[in-house]
C-alpha cells in the first residue's frame, strides 16, 4: 500500500468520522503512518486470488476505509478508547456485510471468497479486540478474535497429536462460555454476525469433539502417567528453545521418562491390581516419542538449521513478547495490542506448504527445525488465548483502579488468612486507599470527564468486596481486643 493510497483512504474515513475528529485523524495520520506502512506488509491476511465482482469493489474501498480508522485508533495510545467510537466503526462495518450479502445473493454466490472477506476478517478481528478493549466482553463482537485463536489452537493440537484431557476441558469451557455470550446478543446484534459466529463455535467444537474422541480410550489409571508424560514433553520443547540450552535439565527430563519405562511390565504400564488399564497404545507412543524427542534435542543442543534461523528467532521474540505480556498483562495490555501478534503467526503458520516448513529452493525442513517451530507457533496461541480469556470485562480506562482494588482483595485476603490483625490501626493503610478510590465516585460512577466508562459493576463490586474485608476484619479485631480486656 502506498502513502498517496492511506492518505486517500483517510480522507475517505471523514464520511464516517465527526467533523470535529477530522482534524484529529489528519494528526493521527501524519503521526502513524509510516509505521502503518511497514505493519501492512507484515499483519494483512494473505490475499486470495478470486475474481472480484465489479459490484463489490465499492464495499472493498469503504471496509479498507474502516479497517484504516481501526489501525490508528489502536495506535493511538494518548487517551483511552471509547466505547462510542467503537460501535459507530462497528455499526458501519455491519451495514457493509449486509450490502455485500445482497449482491452475493443476487449472483448466487454466498460462499464467495476474495479479498473482501479477508479484509473483513481484519475488520472484525479488531473490532472483537476493541470489544475486549473498552470491557464489553460479554458481547456478540468480542467473540470473534477468540473463535479465530481457538481454531488456530486446535488445529496445532491435533497436528501435533498430544495433549492433556485439561487442556480440551479448558477450551470446551470458553466455547460454552462465547454460547452464551451469542445467546444473550440475539435481540441487540446482527443476525448475520451471530450466524457467523455460530458457524466458527460450530467448527471448533466440531474439531475439538475429534480430539476429546482421539483420548476416549484412555482410562483413569493411566491418564496420570499420560499427563505426566505431556507436560516432559513440553518441557523438553521450552529447554530447546531457550537462548542457552540446558543440557542438565533435558537430562533430567530423559532420565524422568526411563524411570516411567521402568514400571513397564512386558511393555505395559500396570494398575494397582496389575491388570493392564485401557489406553495403553496411547500412552506408550507417547512415551516413545517423548524419548525420540530427548534424543533429538540433546543431539542438536537447541541449535536450529541456518535455513531457518530467521523464521525460528521471529517466532522466539514473539513468544517472548507474549509471555512478558502475560506476566505484566494486568497493567500492560491493551487487547487490540494482540492483532499484530496474531496476524503474524497467521502469516508464518500459513507459510508451510502441505504442513512443512520449506526454505527458498523448496527442501523440507529436518525433524527438529519443523517441531521447533511449531511448538513456537503452538505456544504464542496458547499465551494469546490465555491472554484473551482472562481479559477483565473492564473499559482501559478504568483498569488502573480495578488493579488497585485486586491488589487490595488479594492483600486483605492474605491477612485474613495470616489469623487477621492485632488491632483496628493496623488496618488504616487499607481503609484510607480504600476510602481514597470510593471518593473518586461522582453518583455512584467511576468518571472520566463526562464519559462514563464500562466496567462500572466490576470495579463497584470489587470496591465493596474490598470494604467487607477490611470490616470483618476490623470487627475481628475489636472482638479479640473485647475478650482479652
Amino acid at each position: 500500500m502506498c502513502a498517496l493510497a492511506l492518505a486517500r483512504r483517510a480522507r475517505q474515513a471523514f464520511g464516517y468520522a465527526k467533523p470535529e475528529s477530522a482534524a484529529r485523524l489528519i494528526e493521527l495520520l501524519n503521526h502513524y503512518a509510516p509505521p502503518l506502512l511497514m505493519k501492512y506488509t507484515m499483519t494483512d491476511s494473505p490475499a486470495i486470488q478470486t475474481p472480484l465482482d465489479p459490484k463489490e469493489q465499492p464495499i472493498l474501498d469503504r471496509i479498507l476505509t474502516i479497517r484504516d480508522q481501526l489501525s490508528l485508533l489502536k495506535q493511538d495510545k494518548s487517551t483511552y478508547i471509547k466505547s462510542h467510537d467503537v460501535l459507530e466503526i462497528y455499526d458501519h462495518l455491519i451495514e457493509e456485510v449486509h450490502r455485500l450479502n445482497i449482491i452475493r445473493e443476487e449472483h448466487e454466490k454466498p460462499l464467495e471468497q476474495n479479498r473482501v472477506d479477508n479484509v473483513l476478517d481484519d475488520c472484525f478481528q479488531l473490532v472483537s479486540l476493541f470489544f475486549l478493549t473498552v470491557g464489553r466482553n460479554n458481547e456478540a463482537p468480542a467473540v470473534y478474535s477468540m473463535t479465530s485463536t481457538i481454531k488456530r489452537l486446535l488445529d496445532h493440537l491435533k497436528e501435533a497429536a498430544f495433549f492433556s484431557p485439561k487442556d480440551l476441558e479448558s477450551v470446551s469451557q470458553a466455547l460454552d462460555s462465547m454460547q452464551e455470550t451469542l445467546k444473550r446478543g440475539t435481540d441487540s446484534h446482527s443476525p448475520h454476525l451471530l450466524k457467523l459466529l455460530e458457524n466458527r463455535l460450530d467448527t471448533c467444537r466440531n474439531i475439538l469433539g475429534g480430539l476429546k474422541l482421539s483420548l476416549s480410550d484412555l482410562s483413569i489409571e493411566l491418564t496420570p502417567i499420560y499427563e505426566r508424560l505431556v507436560s516432559i514433553l513440553r518441557s523438553i520443547s521450552a529447554a530447546n528453545t531457550r537462548q542457552k540450552f540446558p543440557v542438565g535439565e533435558v537430562q533430567g527430563f530423559k532420565d524422568q521418562l526411563h524411570e516411567i519405562q521402568a514400571t513397564m511390565v512386558d511393555g505395559k504400564f500396570l494398575a494397582e491390581d496389575s491388570t493392564a488399564p485401557a489406553g495403553q497404545k496411547v500412552a506408550t507412543d507417547l512415551l516413545n516419542r517423548c524419548l525420540l524427542w530427548s534424543d533429538l534435542v540433546l543431539s542438536r543442543q537447541g541449535k536450529i538449521d541456518e535455513r531457518f534461523k530467521m523464521t525460528y528467532d521471529k517466532l522466539c521474540e514473539i513468544r517472548n513478547q507474549l509471555e512478558k505480556l502475560s506476566i505484566t498483562q494486568a497493567w500492560s495490555l491493551r487487547e487490540t495490542d494482540l492483532y499484530n501478534y496474531q496476524r503474524q503467526l497467521d502469516r508464518i503458520d500459513e507459510s508451510r506448504i502441505s504442513g512443512n516448513f520449506e526454505d527458498s529452493t523448496g527442501n523440507k525442513a529436518d525433524l527438529h527445525a519443523q517441531r521447533t517451530l511449531l511448538y513456537l507457533i503452538r505456544r504464542s496461541y496458547a499465551y494469546i488465548y490465555t491472554l484473551i480469556i482472562s481479559s477483565e470485562p473492564v473499559s482501559e480506562a478504568l483498569l488502573p483502579i480495578f488493579n488497585q482494588l485486586q491488589t487490595l482483595r488479594r492483600c486483605l485476603l492474605e491477612v485474613k488468612r495470616s489469623g487477621g490483625v492485632s488491632s483496628p490501626r493496623e488496618l488504616y493503610p487499607y481503609s484510607m486507599k480504600l476510602n481514597s478510590i470510593d471518593n473518586m465516585r461522582i453518583d455512584g460512577k467511576f468518571m472520566v470527564g463526562s464519559d462514563i466508562p464500562e466496567g462500572q459493576g466490576s470495579v463497584n463490586s470489587l470496591l465493596a468486596e474490598c470494604f467487607e474485608l477490611s470490616y470483618e476484619l476490623r470487627v475481628e479485631a475489636e472482638d479479640r481486643n473485647d475478650i482479652e480486656t
